[in-house]
C-alpha cells in the first residue's frame, strides 16, 4: 500500500504529455477559452504599437515647460488636436503644444504629456502651471512587449486575458493541444441508470455523471461506456476497447478484494503494468493504477465519495499534465484555520468534506454536517474543500491549522 505522496509521484511520472507537434489543433479565438496553448506565441507588433498618451491633456516638449510655476505659468500655442485613432500631422516646435486624448499618438517633437487638470485653456493657448516629470504620461512603443520576443509561453491555459492579447496581436486562430480522450465506465451487477425503475438492492450509477462532468470541466473529450456487469469476459472486452480509444480510462468499482472484483486480473491479462492497487488514504484506499503503452488506467473505488475524492486527488493532476499544461498540475492546497473539530483514526491520510468561509479576513474550514461515510454522496453537495489529516494525526481542534485541498 503506497502513501498518497508516493502514489501521486508514481502517477505523474507515468504521464507523457501530448506532443506539441502531433497533438495540436487550431481553433478560433472565441473557442479557445480554457484550452492549453501548444507552442509559444510571438508577435511582429510592438505593444504599444507607437508612442501614445496615457492621459487626456497636452503633448508638449519638456524643455518648454520644466520651469512652469503657479505664479508664472508657461504659455504654449495649441497647434493640433489628437484624438485616439488620429495620425498627427504637425511636428511640435518650441512654444507649441497639441491637445491630446488618452491613446492618442504622440506627435513628433513632443516627449511629455501634461494632464489637463494641471492646465488652463484660453482660445488657442494653454497655460501650464505645474512642471511635469520628463516623459510623464507617455507610453512608449514597445514598453509592454517588444516584437519578435515571446508573447505567451506554450503550456499555459488560455483565459480571457490571454485571448485578448492574442486578438490584439491580430491572431484569428491559435494552436492548442487537442482535448485528452477519457473513457469512463462503472462496474457492478447492482448498478442501474437513472431512468430505470429501482428494484431492491439496486443502486443508481451516479459515478459516471460526476466523473464525466469533472472531465468535461477539464476540457477532456469523454467517451461514456456505461455500466459493465461483473462478468470477466465482458469486462475484458470493454477495457480492451477503452484502452485502444482513449488516453485515460477511468472505471469505478471492481477494485477491492471481493469475489466479483475483476479489474486487477483483467488488466494483467491485457498486458497492463499495475503500479499499485491500494493507497494509504481514507476514503479511497482500493485504488488501482496501471499503464499501457498509449493509455493510463485508473480503477477508482465504487463508493461515490471515494470515487470523486480519488479523482480530485490523482486523476485531475494526471489529466492536466497529459493535456500539455507545463506546470501547476497538482491541486490547490491551502493552510487554513479549522472551525470544526476534525477526527481521524490516524492510520490513513484522511480527507474530510467541507467548506471554506472567510471570517475577519481569514479562511476557516467548516466540516460538512452529514456523515463522512464514503457512501454518503449527499454530503458532497457544495463541497469547496477537503481537509487533510496526515497519517498519525487523529485530531484537529477548533482554531488549529489544517491543510485543505480545493477540488
Amino acid at each position: 500500500m503506497l502513501s498518497v505522496r508516493d502514489a501521486e509521484a508514481t502517477i505523474l511520472n507515468s504521464v507523457k504529455p501530448l506532443d506539441n507537434q502531433l497533438d495540436v489543433e487550431f481553433v478560433d479565438l472565441l473557442m479557445a477559452n480554457n484550452r492549453i496553448l501548444a507552442t509559444p506565441v510571438t508577435s511582429s507588433f510592438n505593444f504599444p504599437h507607437w508612442d501614445n498618451s496615457a492621459m487626456d491633456g497636452y503633448a508638449v516638449r519638456y524643455a518648454d515647460v520644466q520651469q512652469a510655476r503657479s505664479d508664472r505659468p508657461v504659455v504654449l500655442e495649441v497647434v493640433e488636436e489628437i484624438p485616439a485613432g488620429y495620425q498627427p500631422q504637425m511636428t511640435l516646435k518650441s512654444g507649441q503644444a497639441a491637445r491630446i486624448f488618452t491613446g492618442g499618438i504622440m506627435p513628433n517633437g513632443a516627449d511629455t504629456v501634461v494632464m489637463q487638470e494641471k492646465t488652463h485653456r484660453q482660445d488657442n493657448q494653454v497655460l501650464i502651471f505645474i512642471p511635469p516629470q520628463p516623459q510623464e504620461y507617455v507610453r512608449h512603443q514597445g514598453d509592454f512587449y517588444q516584437a519578435g520576443t515571446e508573447l505567451l509561453p506554450g503550456g499555459m491555459t488560455l483565459t480571457p486575458a490571454e485571448i485578448a492579447i492574442l486578438a490584439a496581436a491580430c491572431r484569428e486562430q491559435v494552436g492548442v493541444f487537442r482535448r485528452p480522450k477519457v473513457a469512463i465506465f462503472s462496474c457492478g451487477n447492482e448498478l442501474v441508470m437513472p431512468e430505470q425503475l429501482l428494484k431492491p438492492g439496486q443502486i443508481v450509477d451516479s459515478n459516471q455523471f460526476a466523473l464525466a462532468t469533472l472531465m468535461r470541466e477539464l476540457e477532456a473529450e469523454v467517451l461514456l461506456l456505461g455500466i459493465v456487469k461483473d462478468d470477466p469476459a465482458t469486462l475484458k472486452e470493454i477495457i480492451n476497447y477503452a484502452i485502444a480509444n482513449a488516453d485515460i480510462v477511468i472505471s469505478t468499482g471492481g477494485v477491492s478484494v471481493g469475489d466479483y472484483d475483476y479489474i486487477g486480473r483483467t488488466l494483467q491479462s491485457l498486458g497492463g503494468k499495475i503500479h499499485f492497487q491500494s493507497v494509504q488514504m481514507r476514503p479511497g484506499k482500493p485504488l488501482t493504477f496501471a499503464t499501457f503503452p498509449t493509455c493510463l488506467y485508473f480503477g477508482l473505488p465504487g463508493n461515490p465519495v471515494s470515487a470523486l475524492v480519488t479523482c480530485w486527488r490523482f486523476v485531475k493532476p494526471a489529466i492536466k499534465k497529459l493535456a500539455g499544461l507545463s506546470q501547476g498540475w497538482g491541486g490547490n492546497f491551502l493552510k487554513v484555520r479549522s472551525h470544526s473539530q476534525l477526527q481521524s483514526h490516524g492510520k490513513m491520510e484522511t480527507y474530510i468534506c467541507g467548506n471554506l468561509h472567510l471570517f475577519n479576513g481569514v479562511y476557516q474550514f467548516h466540516q460538512s454536517p452529514g456523515n463522512q461515510s464514503s457512501g454518503n454522496l449527499i454530503n458532497l453537495s457544495q463541497t469547496q474543500a477537503l481537509a487533510i489529516l496526515p497519517v498519525g494525526q487523529t485530531l484537529v481542534s477548533p482554531g488549529e491549522e489544517v491543510v485543505v485541498l480545493q477540488p
